[in-house]
């Protein structure tokens, strides 16, 4: 009786035996088993090649099939064989069809379900914006219900709320009411005194002032010009001074120091001769440009202040800080009137920016967030996920539909803030660090400042200028009054002017 492998049901050429099942197995067969599975094919228990032993035998000569002795009958094995190659072709064939309906079947559904996405995203825009616009009025029809509700609810954040009283908020509401109505009329008509895009973009360096700040510590880190006379620069360096500059005289007006770490935060008050500096130092100063001292100093934050914007009334701050937390502070008193942080984050500030009514303001994340607060309600009203860096500015359009977002991800973005959603990206080069963005006064004209300056025209998004002169990152931009010139500051300690 001839010896059959137990795994092809062959004579095997070379037979061994497996003590572990006491099963004949071709050795080549075995063998390959033993180094996938390291197990008997029969019983499932552990077996090695050393444990196999070979079976002496004469090697046999195997007859052929019976089916095989001849020419028309290899012809009807292989007949035979083909036909089983093309059943089973058939069966694949069936079965790849069948994976492609139920495949069409699964996309047919992810689209439906986009579709239902899509329409609940729009009804809860229709009722945020819905719910904004009953807010003013529930503020003015029951000022006080405000605090008690949070007294009765709150008690932990008592302490906090007690500054933002019902006057504060009605001065708030008051002076929105008034900027939206100017808005309106100033939008109808562009400023005739407003430097033309063709003539934009004929601008060239005209002077470069690299003396304001320490050469030991070198870099501008923020920048700002007074709104009420653009001719009075205002910047702020690693140095740890901020420093007042006159173009036209030409010369510094004031140099201020108290910071104890660099300045990276600066706004020139509209009307007053104030300006306001922010550090990580965690602190907030408030200087007197005539006295060239510090008249107060804001402690709203337990870590660095990253970013500083000052309300339309000219009465109050907002600050972000690496704390997590956004503050509305008095500059009259120094006082904190509220601090808030969105728990469910747990991520740092990195930037922040008051709408130009100032009910409502944006801060940027460490996590790539853009998030929309509520001034009144102290609530995240909206958040703009799509930057994939820390977000490093954010700057509203005077025309308060729009706001534009720099990150690390080396693009701008624009929002559309009634519609809640991304309408315009510009992807800038490899590696382009965003590090200021702002509009002119008009709305018409978009600055960015980072690996070099560049100026878009609003509506097109079109660029009409772009600067190289520095050799250092460019930190701050700023437009003059009608955008008759733009000035620009960097980490080569270098102020400049540009005009036709």
């Amino acid at each position: 009786m001839a010896l059959v492998c137990a795994i092809s049901n062959e004579v095997p050429e070379h037979p061994c035996v497996s003590p572990v099942s006491n099963q004949v197995f071709e050795r080549r067969l075995i063998e390959k088993y033993i180094a996938e599975n390291g197990t008997d094919p029969m019983n499932g228990q552990p077996l090695s090649e050393e444990q196999l032993v070979d079976i002496k035998v004469s090697h046999p000569i195997r007859p052929k099939a019976p089916s095989a002795t001849s020419i028309p009958a290899i012809l009807k094995s292989l007949q035979d064989e083909w036909d089983a190659v093309m059943l089973h072709s058939f069966t694949l064939r069936q079965q790849l069809q069948t994976t492609r309906q139920e495949l069409s079947h699964a996309l047919y559904q992810h689209d439906a379900a986009c579709r239902v996405i899509a329409r609940l995203t729009k009804e809860v825009t229709a009722a945020r914006e819905a719910l904004a616009t009953l807010k003013p009025q529930a503020g003015l029809v029951a000022p006080q219900a405000v605090p008690a509700s949070q007294n009765a609810y709150e008690p932990m954040e008592i302490s906090e709320q007690v500054g933002m009283t019902p006057e504060i908020i009605q001065k708030l509401q008051d002076k929105a009411t008034i900027l939206t109505t100017e808005r309106k009329k100033r939008g109808k008509t562009v400023p005739e005194e407003l430097v033309r895009a063709e003539d934009l973009s004929k601008y060239r360096q005209v002077a470069s002032h690299a003396g304001l700040h320490s050469a030991s510590v070198p870099g501008i880190l923020a920048l700002d010009l007074c709104p009420s006379d653009t001719n009075k620069v205002l910047t702020g360096g690693a140095d740890k001074n901020v420093v007042v500059f006159d173009k036209n005289e030409e010369q510094i007006v004031a140099t201020l120091k108290g910071h104890t770490k660099k300045v990276t935060s600066v706004i020139y008050h509209p009307s007053q001769s104030v300006v306001f500096s922010a550090s990580p130092d965690n602190t907030i100063r408030v200087w007197s440009v005539a006295g060239g001292n510090c008249v107060q100093v804001v402690r709203a934050h337990e870590g660095g202040v990253t970013g500083l914007s000052l309300h339309a009334t000219g009465d109050y701050l907002l600050s972000s800080s690496e704390d997590q937390y956004w503050a509305f502070s008095d500059i009259q008193t120094g006082r904190v009137l509220t601090k808030v942080t969105d728990e469910s984050a747990g991520c740092a500030l990195t930037c922040a920016q008051f709408h130009p009514d100032g009910l409502i303001f944006g801060t940027g994340t460490a996590d790539s967030q853009i998030k929309i607060w509520d001034l009144k309600e102290r609530t995240n009203v909206a958040n703009f996920p799509g930057h994939s860096g820390p977000v490093t500015s954010i700057a509203f359009s005077e025309n308060g539909y729009y706001l534009a977002t720099g990150a690390q991800d080396s693009s701008l973005k624009l929002w559309d803030l009634r519609k809640l959603k991304n309408f315009k990206t510009i992807t800038l080069d490899n590696n382009y660090e965003v590090k200021s963005l702002v509009f002119d006064q008009s709305g018409t004209y978009l600055a960015v400042g980072g690996s070099d300056i560049r100026v878009y025209i609003c509506k097109q998004w079109s660029e009409v200028l772009n600067f190289t002169d520095h050799t250092g990152l460019v930190t701050g931009v700023a437009f003059g009054e009608n955008a008759q010139f733009l000035t620009s500051a960097g980490m080569d300690r270098s102020l400049k002017f540009y005009s036709l």
